[in-house]
């Protein structure tokens, strides 16, 4: 189980590495910290949102209402060996104690750190907690009472990120900013041996083994460590493979694996007395996703997500290529690929541009620095050889692509957020959408505003884009609908397209310009007619939340989809046709379309039987989409081949005596 700054709790199959069931959603900020009651059946988490929330294991549905009193960010929870009671620590330099079957607060806030509580943990038998804080101090309180225990145990000389009990409950360990980890005698306070020295950067979490013997560390550092719990030692070597910071570690309950959450973003498992990694990382993006793209030959799919990196995928498996690519400061919240496919840039909320090697995966130059805002949005030139970029800061930039210098002074014009950008098919027009309500167009060689803004949105101008004959814009709004504009005189074409329930996050249109594709805070796709505006079957559903961003494959074939659920979701661009079987039979005149109804049927055109679907092989048939980024146990796609399907009297026709 893991919580990420994307919001949400994942639960994943310990032995496959596949996600289990869909993400829990509740929180309105990062989940900071997740645990499993003693009996299995609840899960807590605590958020930046200042909230404890208490979730049904099986289910994944939350229980009760959250539970509220902490003034700030909540960085840790635990529940009590016994289940009864949970803890929360929170930088209002406070812990809490909550009753676990009611939600209520039980006495008032333990109070004497003086500073954030990154840290809490009950004692085996229940009866005391210890809490490590910023102020670089742990203190032990009675559980019952609240009382503090003694004096705080100090020693650190920085802030103390992670606490926790020996199994038999005799010593407490601490793991520190100040790159250390500490071993305490519980009973008296008194620090047990030297610090426990060899990570290069802070510690942030630290677990025994069931049996007691060892001590894991997860650091800053990229690696994990195992150490002697008796003497102190470090056993082997550093386990290596994460990319970034090590946020969290822990044993399984049997003592043979240890499992490692680092920010790259992967869960990776380890053989706990070899120190080797055992399969592949659970990859994938760990929080939402912003931004997806196809590379200029379709083979594959650019992803930039919250979480502060981009990734590359095969189109066709879904299997991940390289590694990320890491540079950012902050979210990513648009990524584009070079014509030539050779390059990939990326818009942050560092507000800065980094230009990627699509082939290797590193910046091939600083970051374009200009920006005052997050950046939105980034597009190349039809030619390549320039960059635009939208930002928060109200104003569009363009850049050299080859040299990365800012060419002229800033677009500028629009009121509020530039959301989306986008160049004409010739290059000769750059289209703007903002929170002002407007689409703006530019000429692309002086930046000189053209015309009037176009005005008809009644929210904000999430996303805009061109016709690939260059004839017609599209924009999205905040007001949940889509509309057309002439692309040389900026009137509206026809009426808004309506059925979205929630704000249009993205538009594009199908390379031959036939179909319009939309993406919805309503979870949803949808297709549209280009010229009549009708939609075109039933909206496309398989996210968990918001889809955040779509692209349509070269060949015009699938769709791509990315979500605030943090999966990427690849789909047939049409529902598949009718089929005409391929011998007579008794209904030779029927059609049917190859997905079966909620019961398993499928049905001829006069909901006729034809075809029965075991559940088993149902999973898959429900979603038209082909493919789910990162592939798991639990998101296949099944398509039904009818080729030498008969049905009636006629069925013998598919027996071969041979």
């Amino acid at each position: 189980m893991t919580g990420s700054s994307d919001k949400t709790l994942r639960i994943w199959d310990a032995e496959t590495g596949a996600t289990v069931g869909n993400p829990l959603n509740g929180h309105t900020h990062r989940v900071e910290s997740v645990a499993y009651s003693p009996d299995g059946r609840h899960i807590i988490s605590g958020s930046h949102d200042m909230s404890i929330r208490i979730w049904d294991a099986e289910t994944g549905a939350p229980v009760g209402r959250p539970l509220e009193g902490h003034t700030d960010w909540v960085w840790t929870v635990a529940y009590s060996p016994n289940g009864q009671h949970i803890i929360s620590g929170s930088s209002d330099n406070t812990i809490r104690i909550w009753d676990a079957e009611t939600g209520a607060a039980i006495g008032a806030p333990l109070e004497g750190h003086t500073a954030s509580v990154r840290s809490i943990a009950y004692s085996p038998n229940g009866q005391h907690i210890i809490s490590g804080s910023a102020d670089k101090t742990i203190r032990i309180w009675e559980a019952d009472t609240g009382a503090a225990v003694g004096y705080p145990l100090e020693g650190h000389t920085d802030e103390v990120s992670c606490v926790a009990y020996s199994p038999d409950g005799q010593h407490i360990i601490s793991g520190s900013d100040d790159r250390t980890i500490r071993i305490w005698d519980a009973d008296t306070g008194a620090g047990v041996g030297k610090p426990l020295e060899g990570h290069t950067d802070l510690v942030w979490s630290i677990a025994y083994s069931p049996n007691g013997q060892h001590i894991i560390s997860g650091s800053s550092d990229k690696t994990i460590r195992i150490w002697d719990a008796e003497t102190g030692t470090a056993i082997g070597t550093p386990l290596q493979g994460h990319t970034w910071d090590v946020y969290s570690v822990a044993y399984s309950t049997n003592g043979e694996h240890i499992i490692s959450v680092s920010g790259d973003p992967t869960i990776r498992i380890w053989d706990a007395k070899t120190g080797a990694a055992l399969g592949s990382p659970a990859a994938g993006h760990i929080a939402g996703v912003t931004s997806v793209v196809y590379s200029p030959n379709g083979r594959c799919v650019i992803s930039g997500s919250f979480d502060m990196t981009i990734r590359i995928w095969d189109a066709e498996t879904g299997a991940i290529v390289g590694k990320p690519l890491q540079g950012h400061a902050g979210s990513v919240w648009s990524v584009a690929c070079s014509p030539n496919g050779q390059r990939i840039i990326s818009g942050s909320g560092d507000k800065t541009i980094q230009i990627w090697d699509a082939e290797i995966g590193a910046a091939v130059m600083r970051p374009l620095v200009g920006h005052t805002g997050t950046i939105s949005s980034v597009a190349y030139s039809p030619n390549g050889q320039h960059i635009i970029s939208g930002s928060n800061d109200n104003t569009i930039r363009i850049w050299d692509a080859e040299t990365g210098a800012a060419i002229g002074t800033p677009l500028e014009g629009h009121t509020a957020f530039v959301r989306s950008i986008a160049y004409s098919p010739n290059g000769q027009h750059i289209i703007s959408g903002s929170g002002d309500k407007t689409i703006r167009t530019w000429d692309g060689e002086t930046g000189a505003a053209i015309g009037y803004p176009l005005k008809g949105h009644t929210g904000e101008v999430s996303c805009v884009a061109y016709s690939p004959d260059g004839q017609h814009i599209i924009s999205g709004s905040y007001g949940r609908t889509i509309r057309i504009w002439d692309a040389d005189t900026g009137a509206g074409v026809g009426k808004p397209l309506e059925g979205h329930t929630d704000w249009t996050r993205s538009v594009v249109y199908s390379p031959s310009g036939q179909y319009i594709i939309s993406a919805s805070a309503d979870r949803t796709i949808r297709v549209w007619d280009a010229k009549t505006g009708a939609v075109i079957g039933k909206p496309l559903m398989a996210h968990a939340d918001d889809v955040t961003s779509i692209a349509c494959s070269p060949d015009g074939k699938h769709i791509v989809s990315g979500s605030w659920d943090t999966t990427i979701h690849v789909w047939d661009l049409l529902p598949h046709p009718p089929i005409q079987p391929s011998f007579s039979g008794d209904r030779a005149d029927a059609d049917f379309c190859a997905q079966p109804d909620a019961d398993g049927w499928v049905r001829d055109s006069k909901n006729g039987l034809l075809y029965w679907v075991s559940p088993d092989c149902r999973t898959g048939l429900h979603s038209p989409a082909v493919l789910t980024i990162p592939p798991t146990s639990h998101t296949r796609s099944i398509t039904l081949d009818f080729d030498d399907f008969v049905f009636g009297t006629s069925w013998t026709q598919v027996f071969n005596s041979a």
